[in-house]
Formats: C-alpha cells, sequence, structure tokens
C-alpha cells in the first residue's frame, strides 16, 4: 500500500487560490484527494479550483468569521461526505515599524493569519471525529523562529500558529487527528513580490543566506503537504517543519 495516496480523502485549503495555498492543493489533489479550495476573490478561487487535476470546487469564505467557517465546513461535509484534512494556510501582511502598526494593521493580521486557524479548526474537529481522524496542517512562517523588524504581527501570528498547533496536537491525539506546522521560507507568490518592493535589498539578502540559492516556488510546498495529509505521518503530530531551502540554519 502507498501511504501517500490520499484517494478518497477530502482537503480543505484555506488561501488556495494562489501562491503557497495553490501549490499545495495542487500537491494534495495529484495524490489523489478532492479538494475544497476556500478564500473571498470568488474569480480567483473559480479558476484555481478549476486549475486543479481530479474532483476540486471552491467555496467564498471568510475565515475571520466563526459563521464562516462553520459553513464552509457543513458545505464541504454535504458536498463530499466526510473531511480528512485541513490546510489552514490562509494569511497576509502588513510591514511597518513597530511604533508605527494601528490597532486595526494589528487586527487584521492577527485575525486573517491566526484567528481563521483557531475557528477553522474547531469546527472541522467534530467531522474528523466522525470520520476516526484526520490530519491538520498550519501554516507558519520561518518568521515565527526570528525576528525583522517590519514583521511585528505577522511573526507574532506565525509564533501562535506554531504553539497552537502543539496544543491541539496534544488535545486531539486521542482521537486519531495529527497537526502539524510547516515553516514556509522566502516563497515566490504575490505576498512576497509586494515584500520586495517595500524592503529594500530583501532579495540580495534573501539570496546570500539561503543555501539552496533561489527564492522557494509554491510547488516546493507540495511534498510536505502532502506526507502531512497522508498516513505516512501516522506517527508526526506537533511538529513545526521548516521548508525554506535551509534559510534558517544559516547563521
Amino acid at each position: 500500500m502507498n501511504p501517500f495516496d490520499l484517494t478518497g480523502k477530502v482537503a480543505i485549503v484555506t488561501g488556495g487560490n494562489g501562491g503557497i495555498g495553490l501549490g499545495m492543493a495542487t500537491g494534495l489533489a495529484n495524490a489523489g484527494a478532492t479538494i475544497v479550495l476556500a478564500g473571498r476573490n470568488q474569480d480567483k478561487g473559480f479558476k484555481a479550483a478549476a486549475s486543479l487535476p481530479g474532483k476540486a470546487s471552491f467555496i467564498v469564505t471568510d475565515v475571520t468569521k466563526k459563521a464562516d467557517c462553520a459553513r464552509l465546513i457543513a458545505e464541504t461535509v454535504a458536498l463530499h461526505g466526510r473531511l480528512d484534512i485541513l490546510v489552514n494556510n490562509a494569511g497576509m501582511a502588513i510591514r511597518k515599524n513597530p511604533q508605527d502598526y494601528t490597532e486595526d494593521d494589528w487586527h487584521r493580521v492577527m485575525d486573517t493569519n491566526m484567528t481563521s486557524a483557531f475557528l477553522c479548526c474547531q469546527a472541522a474537529y467534530p467531522e474528523m471525529v466522525k470520520a476516526g481522524g484526520g490530519k491538520i496542517i498550519n501554516i507558519g512562517s520561518v518568521m515565527s523562529q526570528m525576528g525583522a523588524p517590519h514583521a511585528a504581527p505577522y511573526a507574532a501570528s506565525k509564533g501562535a500558529i506554531v504553539q497552537y498547533t502543539r496544543v491541539i496536537a496534544t488535545a486531539w491525539a486521542k482521537d486519531n487527528i495529527q497537526a502539524n506546522s510547516i515553516l514556509p521560507g522566502w516563497i515566490d507568490t504575490e505576498l512576497t513580490a509586494a515584500a520586495r518592493t517595500q524592503v529594500p535589498g530583501l532579495n540580495e539578502s534573501v539570496l546570500a543566506r539561503t543555501p539552496a540559492g533561489r527564492w522557494g516556488r509554491p510547488s516546493d510546498l507540495a511534498g510536505i503537504a502532502v506526507f502531512l495529509a497522508s498516513s505516512g505521518s501516522d506517527f508526526v503530530t506537533g511538529a513545526a517543519i521548516p521548508c525554506d531551502g535551509g534559510f534558517l540554519i544559516r547563521s
């Protein structure tokens, strides 16, 4: 039996209509999973779902809203009969010096990056229990392990993701639910394209520090997503796994 075969499994990927989310969704779909993408941009979401192999759909969702998260889970189960995999990938960043953030800036980033994962996990939990277990993959960042002057709420939210993942990994192990976080490094996406224009010298510093010698691609996240979504990781839980080309190990 192939431990990485996801045939018959149903996966939700929040923020899956582009970037890292779509890269992971593509990997899960190629492994046989039925995919439900969730996000706010309807046109982008339906196009992304249409680009995936196998069964894939898109549900318009504001994952910062509890009712929307509950509806996302309910509609997924109504469509496909179960939920096996939840990838909490929705995220954003606002880049300012720490003293310049407004309270609204702080809450926008924290709600999008962290509160959304909390709400989706709570909504998904009973359905995973019904299914006999499940896989939760929360997307952190190398910024959960280091500091940067322009990333206060982003780094705080990603550090919180790592700790929250450890908490649910311990709480829900009895239910055969494994929860892990992935820590992407600098991946070439729309989000980081903006960072390159806002942070002078960023491209050069990323290339200099990354042993792989390049920025990551969304497809670089596909393999680790399939591993953490599959039975191949049944004895892996509470881990925070970098996918960064060696960025964090370079002094």
